[in-house]
């Protein structure tokens, strides 16, 4: 396959503080057999290409640069970000720096994906459906009503509708049913097609686009230029509109671990972790020891300067947290 792998990178995990900062994000954690996230991702995806483009910002850009280093990959592009604008805005400055022709897998470089065979076919049909002209996104087979997640309603290849975030009842009923995929959040297609629907959909977004990238200089986008791009994700910008959208069904393991529930579920792949009676997780940076006696469904996460407690089920909430903090310019982010 003749594909370029475009790794989104842009964010900065605030459902994962106080372990997630801004100079360190949850996709370089390397919390899983001393690799994080994003290395993860990378290799995954070298059976696919040799040529990979990283949307990400200027503060993370070495951390990303360590590690294709540390694999001597050479071919790799950095768009830089000077303000973070969704994904909409992100996968269209990548995009305008590549050929029309060009057909690109776009991932999420901060995603667990367990079964690499079953990603591989499906990223393979996916790019014989994108060499026909459609974008398609890949959607993961649930196996339990998971309410962080978005859902795609399907039949074959056909996208029927996208849901947000449901319920437990309601992921229950989509289960059941049979005709739903997880969002993952994963893309391929023609650049030139992505564009051409961005201008149909949503063409403020492509035309700021084109003014900040004409801006650019060795590919870092000023600030000035970025503030003026409309903030949309990819999937409201785009999927949820295009008539062009095909979708491909994987039977993989798969979790976005956006928050601490996420990884409680991925524990046993986690090195930094001690689990204790009751049902309780802890995730310990430091060597001191944790004990906890007479709860059950804590999660307690505990690193040099901060100590996080929540009850598990309510991990979501941990980004407002985050956001408090950001907004009290608090170091505790950094």
């Amino acid at each position: 396959m003749e594909i370029i792998n475009i790794l989104l990178s842009g964010g900065v995990g605030s459902r994962l503080w106080p372990l997630s900062r801004k100079s360190c994000p949850k996709q370089y954690l390397t919390l899983f057999e001393g690799k994080s996230l994003f290395e993860l991702t990378v290799e995954r995806n070298q059976a696919l290409t040799n040529q990979t483009l990283v949307v990400g910002n200027q503060s993370t850009k070495h951390l990303s640069q360590q590690i294709f280093d540390s694999k001597g990959m050479d071919q790799v592009t950095f768009v830089t970000e000077t303000e973070p604008r969704n994904t909409a805005a992100a996968i269209c400055l990548a995009c305008l720096g590549l050929n029309p022709t060009d057909i690109v897998l776009v991932c999420p470089s901060d995603h667990m994906i367990g079964d690499e065979k079953a990603y591989l076919q499906a990223v393979s049909k996916a790019y014989q459906l994108a060499c026909k002209g459609f974008i398609v996104t890949i959607g993961v087979q649930p196996n339990y009503p998971e309410t962080g997640y978005g859902y795609i309603q399907y039949k074959g290849n056909d996208v029927l509708s996208f849901r947000e975030k449901p319920t437990f009842e309601r992921a229950s009923q989509f289960i059941e049913s049979g005709d739903y995929l997880w969002n993952a959040g994963i893309f391929c297609f023609q650049v030139g097609v992505f564009l051409s629907e961005l201008e149909t959909y949503e063409p403020e977004i492509l035309h700021a686009s084109k003014e900040a990238w004409n801006e650019q200089i060795d590919q870092v986008i000023p600030a000035a230029y970025m503030k003026q791009i409309p903030s949309k994700s990819v999937d409201y910008a785009v999927m949820e509109k295009s008539r062009r959208l095909q979708v491909v069904a994987a039977e993989m393991a798969w979790s976005d671990l956006g928050s601490f529930d996420a990884m409680w579920d991925y524990q046993d792949r986690m090195v930094s972790k001690d689990e204790v009676a009751n049902s309780n997780f802890v995730i310990s940076q430091t060597k001191k020891h944790v004990e906890i006696i007479g709860v059950d469904n804590l999660i307690v996460v505990e690193t040099e300067d901060a100590i996080l407690v929540v009850k598990r089920h309510q991990s979501q909430d941990v980004k407002n947290v985050y956001e408090r903090l950001a907004d009290l310019k608090s170091t505790l982010v950094d």
